[in-house]
């Protein structure tokens, strides 16, 4: 089957490349409006697009009426952010403060999540969380229908057991980050495997090439 994206509805464009282009990492962000209201939301359209300098990307498309989410309007209005990495511990209370819920609600309230200080952003991030990552806007891309945040990450926390006793490398029994597939369906870092890769001699030798 052949899907010409330039006539594709934009629903079957989003079924077709959420189907295929994953498992994604979630991020759920936390914000703090200027009126001092907390927020957070998850997000899906996420990743890491490098580290010097480090910078990570939100994808996040507007309200149903065209106003932007309280996560954008409160980047907008602040300059930064604060990105938690969804693991299953993290996993219920994420998906509660990804109900839609009037702006002056604490999305991490609601999700019974403490807050706990920053040390370069005023954002707050959840305490206890295997991971957070303060950033401040580096630059946001408008479109119609969608603004790409790029953030550059300022201050790392680590949960101190996520991570081995060298502090160079994540503990996989303990960090265990999910990922959105399509639609309700995750999948989870617990079934971990090892992939090396072959000398060039190794694969010469067997292609004669």
């Amino acid at each position: 089957m052949d899907f010409d994206f330039t006539t594709l509805p934009p629903e079957d464009r989003y079924r077709l490349l959420t189907n295929f282009v994953g498992p994604r990492p979630i991020a759920l962000v936390t914000t703090r409006s200027p009126q001092g209201v907390a927020n957070a939301a998850p997000m899906s359209f996420f990743n890491v697009f490098g580290h010097d300098p480090a910078i990570l990307a939100l994808g996040i498309q507007p309200r149903l009426t065209g106003g932007d989410k309280d996560t954008v309007a409160n980047i907008r209005a602040t300059g930064e952010f604060v990105v938690h990495v969804v693991d299953a511990a993290l996993a219920e209370q994420m998906l509660i403060c990804g109900l839609s819920v009037e702006p002056d609600v604490d999305e991490m309230q609601l999700a019974g999540l403490e807050q706990a200080p920053c040390v370069q952003v005023k954002a707050p991030r959840i305490k206890g969380a295997a991971c957070a990552m303060e950033c401040r806007i580096e630059r946001i891309i408008d479109w119609p229908r969608r603004a790409m945040v790029l953030g550059e990450v300022v201050q790392m926390h680590v949960r101190d057991d996520c991570l081995d006793a060298q502090g160079r490398y994540v503990n996989p029994d303990v960090y265990q980050p999910i990922a959105r597939l399509h639609a309700d369906n995750y999948v989870g870092s617990d079934r971990q495997f090892v992939l090396t890769a072959p000398t060039l001699d190794a694969v010469r030798a067997k292609t004669g090439r």
